[in-house]
């Protein structure tokens, strides 16, 4: 049973991630869902996939709604540094005791019917109950992993959204392009429009497939809508209407077309939900999403960003001299196991001064070891410090004030440092490694 007390809570939950892992089926949260009154048909939804990009145009979206009056839902994974992030209505997270409350509900069902839930699976019901019963007008959820078998690929959307395709989780997705399209392209739903990001040629013949048979109106990236400017000064064309001369809150070139895809999803609501084109622009110029491309100090310069993929890093690479100008960076990095890291070490060494790996996740991190010598092909100097804490710490100790550290590779690790430097090192022992593992 889960327990009363949030932590012992949370404890359980992370112990069911350890237990079950990602076990991809619709099934069981189907009939859980179905025992709790189905809480994820009781309010409008956009949804959200990609390989990346997907949070920042939830965030985007959700800070619309917000500025257009609404206290929409939002449901996003990983957290960060507390597991209440993932769930928020309006401008608040849940609260640890709503967490309590809502689990024993979601359990009860869940033994009703015979089944037991992914962690993931766990928090996604958890999530939609918590919206049910505080009446958001509007729920943006974002997809754990993939789409087609994600356990939010239950609900029946106004929009679909698909950001952008790229090489990400192949073990679960396949190793094409065409191959993860298709996955992603399972949450178009059944003549809902769907507004897809700049993907690659093979991507879009998977999703255009997956639209006819669905007979779905597609809203493409350079087609029925596109962006122009700078994060600055960014303009905006669509079928329903322009925006221009938006400062973006959120930094970087591949922003600019999160923005547009943000935008073109809320023009692609029908008629009843649209907001207002002001909405558009204070939410963008307002939007927070903490820990991609993120200057949480000054002297010296201080990056979090949570590229954790070869796209992701490829990004960050070609932004990151806007940021740093000519500042030496002192990177700290860390990796899940899984990941193409190799590429990823490539892709950003010509950036880097020097290196210290750290390992965040003990059972999925890559062997700080294989990673140090691998970083050390590209740069003279690289130590392994195993504890994100101390790590940053040490990082830090030999950064010059008119220097830069940067802090990459893994959003669990950027929630360890960030819990470090602007919320306390009580929140990561309060969670755990751990707590961040699933989506």
């Amino acid at each position: 049973m889960p327990a009363t007390n949030y932590r012992e809570l949370l404890a359980w939950l992370y112990a069911l991630e350890a237990r079950k892992g990602m076990d991809f089926k619709l099934e069981r949260i189907e009939l859980v869902l179905r025992d709790l009154g189905s809480p994820h048909r009781a309010y409008p939804v956009i949804h959200i996939a990609g390989t990346n990009g997907k949070g920042s145009v939830a965030a985007m979206l959700h800070a619309m709604a917000l500025a257009a009056g609404l206290p929409a839902g939002l449901y996003t994974s990983p957290h960060l540094v507390r597991f209440t992030e993932r769930i928020r209505v309006g401008d608040a997270e849940i609260t640890p005791d709503e967490v309590v409350r809502l689990a024993a509900e979601v359990h009860r069902a869940a033994t009703l019917k015979g089944v037991e839930l992914t962690f993931f699976e766990f928090t996604t019901v958890l999530a939609f109950r918590y919206f049910a019963d505080r009446s958001v007008p509007l729920a943006v959820v974002e997809t754990g992993l993939g789409g087609r078998l994600d356990a939010t690929n239950v609900v029946e959307p106004e929009v679909s959204v698909i950001t952008s395709i790229g090489f990400d989780h192949q073990e679960f997705l396949g190793n094409t392009l065409a191959a993860i399209a298709g996955e992603k392209a399972g949450i178009i739903k059944r003549g809902r429009p769907v507004v897809v990001g700049p993907v690659p040629r093979e991507a879009q013949e998977a999703i255009g497939r997956r639209a006819v048979e669905q007979q779905a109106p597609v809203w493409w990236s350079g087609q029925e809508f596109a962006w122009w400017g700078t994060e600055a000064n960014w303009c905006f064309r669509g079928p329903g209407g322009t925006c221009a001369g938006v400062q973006l809150a959120l930094r970087g070139r591949h922003q600019c077309e999160n923005a547009a895809v943000a935008v073109a999803a809320a023009q692609a609501l029908p008629d009843g939900l649209r907001w207002p084109s002001e909405a558009w622009r204070l939410g963008l110029e307002n939007v927070r999403w903490p820990g991609r491309l993120e200057v949480v100090r000054q002297q010296p310069l201080v990056v979090l960003d949570g590229a954790h993929n070869i796209d992701g890093v490829r990004t960050l690479a070609e932004t990151l001299p806007q940021l740093v100008g000519e500042r030496r960076v002192h990177l700290l990095f860390a990796v899940m196991a899984d990941k193409d890291w190799p590429e990823m070490i490539a892709a950003l060494a010509p950036r880097i001064y020097d290196v210290v790996v750290t390992r965040p996740l003990p059972r999925r991190s890559a062997d700080p070891r294989e990673v140090a010598q691998e970083w050390g092909r590209f740069v003279p100097t690289v130590r392994i410090e195993e504890d994100p804490q101390r790590a940053i710490e040490s990082v830090l100790a030999c950064a010059a004030e008119d220097d830069a550290v940067l802090v990459a590779g893994s959003l669990f690790l950027v929630g360890a440092v960030r819990s470090v430097l602007c919320e306390g090192a009580r929140e990561w022992k309060e969670d755990g490694a751990d707590a961040r593992a699933a989506p």
